[in-house]
Parts: C-alpha cells; sequence; structure tokens
C-alpha cells in the first residue's frame, strides 16, 4: 500500500468512560466517503472510517471483473462536492470508477482517518458508559460516541447459492466480488451461474475469449440499449462549466421524483390499472425488440421475461444479448441439480463439463432482514436489531435511525433508495446522521435516541403510502423472484416518496424528534468545540 494511505490513527485503549474517538463510521464506500466529507464541513473531525478492505470505493474497489462499469451516466454518479468533468465515457468503466473515489479521498484528507483491513464483526453498546464498542474480525475493540454504518446496499455476496455439491468442483471458481486476474480463462470451458447485474456485463466481456460459455439462468433479466460513448473533449469541457453538470443532474432528479411521486400519489386502484397496462405493454414491446437482436427463436423465448421492467433490477449493455448469437454461447434454462467434481449436472440428467464456474449468484442486501444476524448489532439494555427487524419488520425513522440504537445512524435502511444514484441519497442520509449529531455536541448529550413515537408515526406513514409498490412487486409481479421485495413479503427497498421530499426530509426533521440524554455527573464545563471545516 502507498505510504499516503496511512491507516489513520491507531485505537488507543478506552479509558474506563470515554471512547477512542467521537465517531466511527463502517465503511468506506460511497456512503462512508460521504459521511466523512460532511463530518469535515461540519466541524467534526475527531472521527475514524473502519474499512474491511485495503482501499477506499467499497463495491468499486472489491469488484474488477470483467466488462464491470457503471448503469447510469456518470453526471448522475458522483458526489454533489465533488463533480468530476474528466469522465472517459458517458457510463464509465468500474477503474475509473474506483479512481474517482480514491482522489475525493485524496482531496478532502480522508485517508487519515481511515482503518484499513479491518472488518467490525460485532457492534455493542456500553450501557455503563454510553458509548459504542466495535469489535473486530481480530478481536480489536474500537470505541466511539456517534456510530455511522456505512456498509452499503449489498451488504455481503451470497456464500451459498442453494446449490448441493459446491465444494466438489474441482475447477475453478470466480465471483464478480473477488475476481482472481492470474487464472486465464481464455480457450477454456466456462459456465456462468446467474443472469443478474454482474453477469450481464462479464458474459460478453469474456464471450469472444473462451472456448465455450454456458450461461445458467433462472430467471430472465430485461436488458435494454445502453446509450455510451467515448466522451468527446468538447463533451469534457461542457462538463467543466460551473453548474452545468449540476443542472443536468438536477433535470435528473426532477424526472425519478415525478415518476416516483406519482406512482404513489394517485388512487391506489388507477395506480393498480396503470401498472398492469404499463407491464404489459412494454413486456410486448420487449419481445419485438428481441425478435430484432437475438436470432435463435429458441433462445429469444428463454431471454423474455414474463414480468415487469421493474420488478427486478433492470440492466443495460450493448453487448448481453448479442452474446447468445455466438456459436461458443449456449443458454440453459433446466434447473441445476449439483455440481460435481468436473462441472454442471441440471434435472434433465445432462452433465455440462467446465474448467471455470462463475458464481453470479447475488448478494445479501440491506432489505433482507436476514442480511442482520442476531447478535450482531446490539443496542441499549441488549436491544437486538436483527430480532427487531424479523419479529417486527423491517423499519427505521427516516430510513436511518431506530430506538433502541442510541447513537447509531444507518446510511442505507429500510425505505431508503429513491430511485436516484447511490451517491445523491446517501448524501442526505449522511446530512441526517451530522445534524443529529452536532445537535447532540450543541446539547452536551451522551445519548442521542430517536423516539419511539417518531419511529411509529413515520413508519405508519410509509408503509401506508407503499401500498402500490407492495401491490406492483407482491400481486402483479408476485411470480417473479426479486430483492425488491424481502422475505417478510415487504418492499423495503424503495422509500415511497419523492426524491427532493426525502432530501428536505433529512436536513430539516424534527430536531425533537430525538431525545438528548446526558448523566449529570457527565456534565462537560463548556459545549464540544467545532473546527470549521474544510
Amino acid at each position: 500500500m502507498p505510504a499516503s494511505k496511512a491507516k489513520g490513527r491507531q485505537a488507543r485503549p478506552a479509558p474506563k468512560t470515554e471512547p477512542d474517538f467521537q465517531i466511527a463510521v463502517i465503511g468506506a464506500g460511497p456512503g462512508g466517503l460521504a459521511a466523512a466529507v460532511k463530518l469535515k464541513q461540519a466541524g467534526l473531525r475527531d472521527f475514524v472510517v473502519i474499512e474491511r478492505a485495503d482501499d477506499v470505493g467499497g463495491s468499486w474497489h472489491e469488484n474488477t471483473y470483467p466488462g464491470l462499469g457503471v448503469d447510469i451516466p456518470a453526471v448522475a454518479y458522483q458526489f454533489s462536492f465533488a463533480r468530476n468533468a474528466d469522465w472517459s465515457r458517458v457510463f464509465p468503466y468500474g477503474a475509473e470508477v474506483e479512481k474517482y473515489h480514491q482522489e475525493v479521498a485524496r482531496r478532502f484528507g480522508l485517508y487519515e482517518h481511515l482503518r484499513f483491513n479491518t472488518n467490525v464483526a460485532r457492534e455493542e453498546w456500553d450501557d455503563a458508559h454510553n458509548y459504542w464498542k466495535l469489535i473486530t474480525d481480530s478481536g480489536e475493540i474500537i470505541s466511539a460516541r456517534f456510530l455511522i454504518s456505512a456498509v452499503g446496499a449489498f451488504v455481503r455476496p451470497k456464500e451459498e447459492a442453494g446449490i448441493p455439491g459446491r465444494l466438489n468442483f474441482q475447477g475453478k471458481y470466480q465471483r464478480p466480488s473477488s475476481w482472481d486476474h492470474s487464472w486465464d480463462h481464455r480457450g477454456k470451458r466456462v459456465g456462468i451461474i446467474g443472469t443478474g447485474a454482474s453477469a450481464v456485463q462479464i458474459i460478453p466481456a469474456i464471450a469472444p475469449e473462451v472456448a465455450e460459455l454456458t450461461v445458467f439462468q433462472r430467471t430472465p433479466v430485461w436488458s435494454l440499449p445502453k446509450p455510451d460513448f467515448t466522451m468527446p473533449r468538447i463533451g469534457q469541457r461542457l462538463l467543466a462549466v460551473p453548474g452545468l453538470q449540476a443542472a443536468l443532474h438536477g433535470v435528473v432528479l426532477v424526472v425519478v421524483d415525478l415518476v416516483l411521486r406519482g406512482a404513489i400519489a394517485v388512487p391506489t386502484d388507477t395506480a393498480k390499472t396503470a401498472m398492469t397496462w404499463f407491464d404489459r405493454s412494454t413486456i410486448a414491446a420487449y419481445q419485438r425488440f428481441l425478435r430484432l437482436v437475438v436470432k435463435d427463436p429458441q433462445t429469444r423465448a428463454q431471454l423474455t421475461p414474463d414480468f415487469g421492467p421493474l420488478a427486478k433490477r433492470p440492466t443495460m449493455s450493448n453487448g448481453y444479448l448479442k452474446a447468445y448469437n455466438r456459436d461458443n454461447v449456449d443458454l440453459v434454462t433446466e434447473p441445476i441439480e449439483e455440481i460435481t467434481a468436473t462441472g454442471i449436472k441440471t434435472r434433465d440428467g445432462v452433465e455440462h463439463e467446465f474448467d471455470m464456474i462463475v458464481l453470479a449468484t447475488g448478494y445479501e442486501v440491506f432489505s433482507d432482514p436476514e442480511t442482520y444476524r442476531p447478535g450482531t448489532i446490539v443496542g441499549r439494555d441488549g436491544f437486538d436489531l436483527g430480532k427487531f427487524w424479523t419479529e417486527n419488520g423491517m423499519q427505521a425513522y427516516e430510513s436511518v435511525s431506530v430506538p433502541g440504537l442510541p447513537n447509531r445512524w444507518t446510511l442505507v435502511g429500510p425505505y431508503s433508495w429513491t430511485g436516484s444514484g447511490w451517491h445523491s441519497f446517501v448524501e442526505m442520509t449522511a446530512d441526517h446522521a451530522v445534524r443529529a449529531i452536532k445537535e447532540g455536541l450543541r446539547r452536551r448529550a451522551k445519548v442521542v435516541e430517536v423516539r419511539k413515537e417518531a419511529l411509529d408515526a413515520y413508519h405508519a406513514e410509509i408503509f401506508r403510502r407503499a401500498e402500490p409498490i407492495r401491490f406492483y412487486f407482491n400481486e402483479l409481479n408476485a411470480h417473479t423472484p426479486t430483492y425488491y421485495r424481502n422475505s417478510q413479503g415487504d418492499s423495503t427497498y424503495v422509500r415511497p416518496s419523492g426524491f427532493f421530499e426525502a432530501s428536505r426530509g433529512h436536513r430539516r426533521f424534527p430536531l425533537d424528534d430525538y431525545s438528548y440524554e446526558t448523566p449529570q455527573a457527565d456534565v462537560p464545563a463548556k459545549p464540544t468545540r467545532l473546527v470549521a471545516g474544510a
């Protein structure tokens, strides 16, 4: 690791009553970087950012698979406080996005706050001293008064794909999140399990290089043309004009806002009728599109979704569907029976032999209660977040805070995504966390906790407004497996409000929706001094 990438201040042995840091941030992906910058801009500098990998970027650092790139334009996939005019493409490749995040960290002086190669295995609130203890895989304890969880939307790759015999295979396994580039797949027989967003990028990238490529599909995916091209120099110069990128991004946000608000604002019966018509008409249009792109009728039929374009994450690619026209690419929809020593056996008895198998089987996502293991996030008086969400359904005040977890905010929580790029919405949830922390410090409080009545009122309203969304995923597209609908039959991925309403909610929430506690013996002589922002 370059010397400039310091590990940050090492955790010192915690005194009896005071934590190592005023604030800890878990994760150095887009959310962690947004939180760190917002903290510095607010004059809060006693913080540490804890990252399990060896550099910043989150998924954009961990994922390096062939074909990796963004699926929304770069102007909508960046921080508002660090707009970049030098993108090489309209839809940049992964390495360029990773470099962007590293440059943001350097520009705002974040590396001095970072602790790399440190994985937090357990978060535990210390009732006696009113701070968080973060226990790492190595057994080290890092303590902080306030905690911001920025672990992201895709928390961890699914280790088990639910397929028997995973340990039997004697060839090479590859995962999108840990691609081994030292293993040469050129001229090899390759099987790939899954047709999600990662697979859609991997398949056209390696198809020209391998001898045989067999794709095992459970559910087809919507894959639309990607209007991507190299950014001309004149385009970069235009993007550098002050305010232009912000204006372009603002137009995108207004459109997204209107669509989402329209879906939840109209009467429920009208929304259901409109959604049903939308799915039917778009499926018919996509069938006509497939006839133009995919040559083989049988393959074309297998690639045709029987669900709406929003029921699963839609993808964009100029090469995915065309890859099936290649003589060395085969699509298999027969269910997998088991993985064998030499490849994959399907239920029809056919054994497919491979040199390499790609497990593109997805992630555990933030909107599923199973993602939060009982005993890993434990708050006041033994409150267990995993158990709470399993027993009561996923809920959080403004998507970021839960009673029983004082001094803690999560940037990607229940009902959080607003249809915007990830950077935009983690910026506003970071604004919420920083605003609450600053108010706690202003009031000289050691414990800042959202009130239960505030959560109950907020969740009741959000759940009511999400009825059309639940209809779309739970009824109209109930036959479709999707992470937009969790195991409890709830659609906690999407926030049923427009982007701008959500942004206002995070910046202007009533401060008294939180309680502020200061043990009498701990009242400081003077308020905590805030340092001027960077």
